[in-house]
């Protein structure tokens, strides 16, 4: 499998390609990684080096990619922050043409744009990128619950009102969706849930809450689900095994008492889960 990931990029840490690109290497994945920016490290650190490039460059690699005749090879896209409107029209450009060239391709859009007790952190004309042309053109998407609700325009406090946001977005474009850090009234006080929504059901994985929450882990959980999708065409199979792997890193970061990922030190949880959970159909 062959995966084109349009994401920013640090040296220390992991978040977007950081944090996406060695999980599907470990699993087998050939990864195309462009990065949209090359940060010293997440801008969480509230200092950093480094630069933002020009939306041109994506298109630039993208056509060397081409010139390769490789894109017909490259069985998805995946992309996640955007920095501005002008990298991610320069995002689905490359989607486009990767599309043409191979019309089984997929795109899998993280929609990033804010979070429960956060809010909105993404630059002004990101949110209605994001619902006016990034999500109608993706085939997966994986917002978190605030960004459910606010793509959607609907609340999602009970699982019920979750599944009506899932339709909306539905309705505009994409087959499949997985919803990360659901906490719904049906959610126990210890636990967290991840529900995902497509053509073959709607599923729901429950795991234990876990005090952590690293930078950069809906990155890789993005990553591990659009593979894991792909590979079975299961939405439930997807959704456990993404949910299995990403409890591991987590458990791992947090008994370590890291602020970044342990990608590296985690790597078996990618392949061998040490926990299994299974989907419930919903």
């Amino acid at each position: 499998m062959n995966i084109l990931s349009i994401q920013s990029h640090v040296a220390f840490g992991h978040v977007g390609n950081a944090s996406a690109v060695f999980p599907l290497q470990r699993l087998g994945v050939e990864v195309w990684p462009i990065h949209t920016v090359q940060f010293s490290n997440h801008t969480g650190y509230g200092a950093w080096r480094g630069q933002v490039f020009e939306a041109a460059v994506i298109g630039d690699l993208v056509a060397g990619i081409a010139e390769r005749g490789q894109l017909g090879r490259c069985d998805g896209v995946l992309s996640g922050y955007m920095g501005s409107a002008d990298i991610g029209a320069a995002i689905l450009d490359a989607v486009d043409k990767v599309r043409a060239a191979n019309p089984r391709a997929d795109y899998c859009c993280d929609p990033v744009i804010g979070d429960v007790g956060r809010g909105i952190f993404v630059r002004p004309g990101i949110p209605e990128f994001m619902r006016e042309q990034a999500v109608p053109a993706a085939d997966v998407i994986t917002p978190n619950q605030f960004e459910l609700e606010l793509l959607s325009n609907l609340p999602a406090g009970t699982r019920a009102e979750a599944a009506a946001a899932c339709d909306v977005l539905h309705a505009s474009g994409p087959k499949v969706i997985l919803v990360t850090s659901l906490v719904t009234a049906e959610t126990p006080e210890q636990s967290i849930d991840l529900m995902a929504s497509g053509p073959d059901g709607r599923f729901l994985v429950r795991t234990p809450r876990l005090d952590v929450s690293p930078n950069g882990a809906g990155d890789a959980i993005a990553a591990l689900f659009f593979f894991h999708w792909k590979r079975s065409g299961s939405t439930a199979l997807a959704l456990a095994a993404a949910a299995s792997s990403i409890y591991g890193l987590l458990s791992r970061t947090h008994q370590a008492g890291s602020r970044e990922l342990l990608l590296v030190d985690a790597q078996e949880e990618f392949v061998r889960p040490s926990h299994v959970f299974t989907a419930e159909s919903i």
